[in-house]
Parts: C-alpha cells; structure tokens; sequence
C-alpha cells in the first residue's frame, strides 16, 4: 500500500483556481468529465465498520480503477490501486464472490499537474465546489497550496465525506456517504443529512 497524500481546499471557485494554475505553468492533464463508482463492502459492513475501509470500482472516463483505501494512524489514508478492462464485469466479479454494492455514487473531476503535484477540480452532488491536492510529499503539497493563494490551517483531509460534514453539521462522524443508496446530480438531497451549513 502507498501512502495517500492530500489535502482538500473547500467552497472554492473554479475559475479563480484555474486561472491560478495556468499562471502557475501547471497544465492540465484531463478537463472536467463525469466519473461514477460503485462502493462495495461485505453483506455484514466489516470493510467499513470494522476495518474502516472503502472498496471501490471508479469509471474515470479514460480507465476504470479498483481501489481499497484504509485509515493511517496519521491524517492520511493507506491506498492500494489497479485498472482493470471493464466497469461493468468488475460489478460482476465483486458481486460473484460475495460482494454487494452498496452505494452507487457519481462526480466530477478536472486533473491539473504543477510540478510533482496534482491539483484536482471536484464537483459533489448537494456539496459545493472544492479542490483536492495530491503529492508525495506534504511539504510539496503545502507549497503548492500556498502558491495559489490557501491557507494551510483551511485543509481538510480524509475522506470526501469531511466535505460533506463541513456543509451538513448534523451528519455524524460515524456516518459515511455509503450509508446513501444514490449519489447522483439528478438526485434529491437526502434528508439525513439534514440542513446545509450557510457559510
């Protein structure tokens, strides 16, 4: 497993961050395209409620990755990753061995490289928008952040699911987005995640 390190800059324009970046020199790798997922655990939770993990499939447009992410005793998260042909026959295969999916969930996502470093534009349904930067070092991630104009005491790490606490105070830390069937643009907000923070 690598280390997963990254550092979210939420309530964010686009346009601004994207001005900074091409000024920066960064260039831009993928522009904004549609990526859904499929979350997968075991019929009694354990990947997430007992290992604290995530099992996904993830179409990013241009390949399809499985991945599984477990918690560090740091801020960051423990990830291990392959691409793999198909979508839809990973689905399959996870759920032939036992597997059931259990959250459906899409985005959107812009991919910028600055030096060593990834920016990425994120888009969530009922959240809104954010930056994630990834790097190998938290040093580098740091100085890019700072470059284009971010607080580091304004990072928030984890799991997307700090984005959706930061909006929707009422969701719990042990609550995951998971726990929601659909995560889909076209999507109603769901009512257990209660009334969007104002600022």
């Amino acid at each position: 497993m690598q280390p997963e390190i990254e550092a979210k800059f939420l309530n964010v324009d686009h346009d601004v961050v994207r001005q900074k970046l091409a000024e920066l020199g960064a260039k831009l790798e993928k522009p904004m395209r549609l990526m859904r997922r499929t979350i997968f655990d075991y019929p009694d939770g354990r990947i997430e409620r007992v290992l604290k993990g995530r099992l996904r499939v993830r179409d990013e447009g241009d390949k399809i990755t499985v991945t599984y992410k477990s918690p560090r005793p740091d801020r960051y998260n423990d990830e291990t990753e392959t691409t793999v042909g198909s979508y839809e026959t990973m689905v399959k295969l996870f759920e032939a061995i036992g597997l059931v999916p259990i959250s459906a969930q899409e985005s959107k996502r812009e991919t910028w490289h600055c030096e060593n470093v990834e920016v990425v534009l994120d888009e969530w349904p009922w959240v809104r928008t954010y930056i994630e930067i990834e790097g190998p070092s938290e040093q580098e991630i740091r100085n890019c952040a700072a470059a284009l104009g971010f607080d580091w005491g304004d990072a928030v790490f984890g799991s997307v699911e700090n984005v959706y606490r930061a909006e929707y105070p009422g969701m719990k830390a042990e609550e995951t987005l998971s726990e929601i069937p659909e995560i889909s643009f076209d999507a109603p907000l769901p009512s257990r995640l209660g009334l969007r923070r104002t600022k």
